[in-house]
This record gives C-alpha cells, sequence and structure tokens, in this order.
C-alpha cells in the first residue's frame, strides 16, 4: 500500500463532492449506476422516494421515476388499471436486487448477477419470516405461482387469486401470496421485471435477464468478497474499511489520514482528485437537499466526524424520540452542512408543507425548496 496521505478535513470534503458526482453530474441514469455501482431503492415516498432523492443531485436533467423506467422501460410507475410494457430481456441493462449478505434493494448494473447466487442459495437454508425458507403452506403455494407466471407473464401478489394471509410478516399484514412471491425472489427464483404504481411484477429470470448475463460463470467467495469491498468505495468514495475488507482490496486502495476521524480509505484511481482540489476555493454554493441516505452521509460515524454533523434517518423512530422529523432531508451548502428541512409533498392539495426545519443563520433555503417543489411537481 503507498504512504499515507494525509488531508485537511476541507479537502476531504470537496474531495467527496467531486468523487461522488455532486459537481458535476452525470449524462444519464446508465452513467451515474456504471459509476457508483448500485443506487439504493426505498419504496417510502414522502417528499419523493429515496433513489429519485439521490439521483436528482447527481444525473442530468433527472425527473421523477427515472430509474424505475431505466430499470423496467417506459411501463415502469404506470397506474394501477393499465397494461405495463415488459421490457425485454436483451434490452435490460440493470436489475434490482439486494446486496449479499444485507436485506437493503439497490439497483444493479448486470454485472453484479455473478455475485448474486451464493447469497439467493443461503437464504434458503435460513429462517426469517421476509426472505429465510418457505414456510410449509409457501412451499405448497410456489409451484402454482411460478407457473402462473411462465403461462401468463409478470405478476404482481393482487393478480393471484388467494385471499390467505400469512402466520408471519415483517411490515404488518401480509398476504401468503405476497411473503411467497417475496422469498422467492430473495432466493432467485423470481425477479423484478415491472412496477404498477412501484408495486412489483415478477417474472422468470431467463424472461428477465439477457442470455448471456445468465450464462456467466458464478463467482467464487473470493471474488464476491473483493466485489463488495470494491463497490463499497465505488458507492462512498472516502470509507472505513472492515479487516477483511481491507485484505480483500489492498492493493487497490489508499490509507487517508484526517484529523478527529477515524483511519480512511479511498481508490488509488480517485488519489489525483486530491491533487486537482489542493488549491481549490471554498465556496459557501447553494443550498441544496440531501436525501437521508445520501452517500455523502451514509457512514454516520463519518459524517459526524468529517461533516461535524450528527445525523439519523428518523423514520423508525419513535415520534416522541425524533430528533429532526420523519423524513428530514440535510442541506449540503457549499463544503458544509448547515441544517435539515422536513418536507413532506401533498399531492392532493400539489403543495410542499414543511413540518419542520434548522437552517444556520446566513442561509436561505428557498430556491432550494422551489426546486425540489418543482422536482415533485408540487407547489411550495
Amino acid at each position: 500500500m503507498p504512504p499515507t496521505l494525509h488531508v485537511t478535513p476541507s479537502a476531504a470534503r470537496r474531495f467527496l463532492l467531486r468523487t461522488l458526482g455532486l459537481c458535476e453530474p452525470h449524462a444519464d441514469v446508465g452513467a451515474a449506476l456504471a459509476y457508483h455501482g448500485y443506487i439504493q431503492i426505498d419504496p417510502i415516498n414522502v417528499c419523493g422516494r429515496m433513489h429519485d432523492l439521490i439521483l436528482r443531485n447527481r444525473v442530468s436533467g433527472y425527473k421523477e421515476g427515472d430509474l424505475m423506467r431505466y430499470l423496467h422501460g417506459d411501463g415502469a410507475e404506470i397506474t394501477k388499471g393499465q397494461i405495463p410494457n415488459h421490457k425485454p430481456a436483451a434490452e435490460r441493462q440493470a436489475i434490482e436486487h439486494h446486496l449479499p449478505g444485507s436485506n437493503v434493494l439497490v439497483a444493479f448494473t448486470l454485472e453484479a448477477w455473478p455475485h448474486l447466487p451464493a447469497t439467493m442459495r443461503a437464504r434458503t437454508k435460513r429462517s426469517g419470516a421476509w426472505s429465510g425458507w418457505l414456510t410449509g403452506r409457501e412451499r405448497e403455494l410456489a409451484p402454482r405461482l411460478i407457473a402462473e407466471i411462465s403461462e401468463r407473464g409478470p405478476m404482481g401478489s393482487a393478480d393471484f387469486a388467494d385471499t390467505r394471509r400469512a402466520h408471519r410478516s415483517v411490515w404488518g399484514a401480509s398476504s401468503l401470496v405476497k411473503s411467497t412471491l417475496q422469498k422467492l425472489f430473495f432466493h432467485g427464483q423470481l425477479l423484478i421485471a415491472q412496477r404498477v404504481n412501484h408495486h412489483r411484477r415478477y417474472d422468470l429470470p431467463e424472461r428477465v435477464l439477457p442470455a448471456s448475463i445468465l450464462r456467466r460463470t458464478e463467482a467464487s467467495k473470493k471474488e464476491t468478497d473483493r466485489w463488495l469491498a470494491l463497490l463499497k468505495l465505488r458507492q462512498r468514495r472516502l470509507t472505513v474499511l472492515k479487516r477483511d475488507e481491507l485484505s480483500a482490496v489492498a492493493d487497490e486502495v489508499q490509507l487517508i489520514v484526517i484529523e478527529n476521524c477515524p483511519p480512511l480509505y479511498c481508490l488509488r484511481d480517485d488519489v489525483p482528485r486530491f491533487a486537482e482540489i489542493e488549491n481549490g476555493e471554498s465556496k459557501s454554493g447553494s443550498p441544496r437537499f440531501l436525501a437521508p441516505l445520501d452517500p455523502l452521509i451514509y457512514d454516520r460515524r463519518v459524517t459526524a466526524a468529517l461533516w461535524g454533523f450528527d445525523y439519523t434517518w428518523e423514520v423508525y423512530t419513535p415520534p416522541t424520540k425524533r430528533v429532526r422529523g420523519y423524513y428530514a432531508l440535510p442541506i449540503l451548502a457549499g463544503i458544509e452542512i448547515v441544517g435539515h428541512v422536513d418536507p413532506k409533498a401533498d399531492r392532493v392539495a400539489r403543495k410542499l408543507r414543511i413540518m419542520a426545519r434548522s437552517v444556520h443563520r446566513g442561509h436561505s433555503i428557498t430556491g432550494a425548496l422551489d426546486e425540489l417543489a418543482g422536482f415533485l411537481g408540487v407547489r411550495r
């Protein structure tokens, strides 16, 4: 590994802004996905969905729903009752699936596929109401669901005439069909082929993935461990690495030491960016809102140490214990995080309502609110 590189906090912040696509936006969704490795997907829609909030700051001209359209075609996220278009497997460039070893749903490039089957098999041997082995009733139902999908094409849980409830569920009440489909997806027997108003419609892997991708040799554990560590570096650009992660990518990384921060690593290919910004100006910049799980602030420990901002996404925090609000967005201004705002898009009234805010003196978020309202198609 090359000699340790010591940098100032301000240089590290500017480095992150540049390497995380917040200075020069990508030309399109495909370019952003190829660069960052994956984009985290979340269905909660308070003031835009997580993936849309992440990409609107990184893709030129990005519109709400563009990631889903890129994944599944122009029929993605259509209104219920319409007949969706099915993106042919040969034209598919990316898929939805979970990061190996986690329940984090992301958009992957097709290069990820050889690294996923081992985790899929492992899930079939573990207990778990959401992703583990099939229960007796689910095991009995699964062949019928797969047969109907094979015959009829992409289907969602609402398309099956079965009203039985699952005995166990993770997010409240769930139908037996829904829980079975979800597990078959986790196990790789089905893949998400479409979405109707963001609801999943599943199909057989051979009708979702190009044949050339399905024929690829499965990656070894060593190859997948290395891929995952590099993926983490591509996603965060300056990050803490665990011992096993560092061991897997020691030939690809540079140790970065920053005052009051834990030891951080970046890709060696990114090191020249420090020289580019060494004499750069620290402009204040117009405030803009970050997604709650934006790569810039994903690691709470690094965010607190480097940016002086102790942030927690409070969606799953009991209301009485929330500090900033249900879906508070951090405010980035230049190389500083200057507060937060908790907006809510009232789609019926077409208004953006502000539930709470806290902004450092001297910073106006009027422009950022107007921009977010315009992105969501509502009035401020």
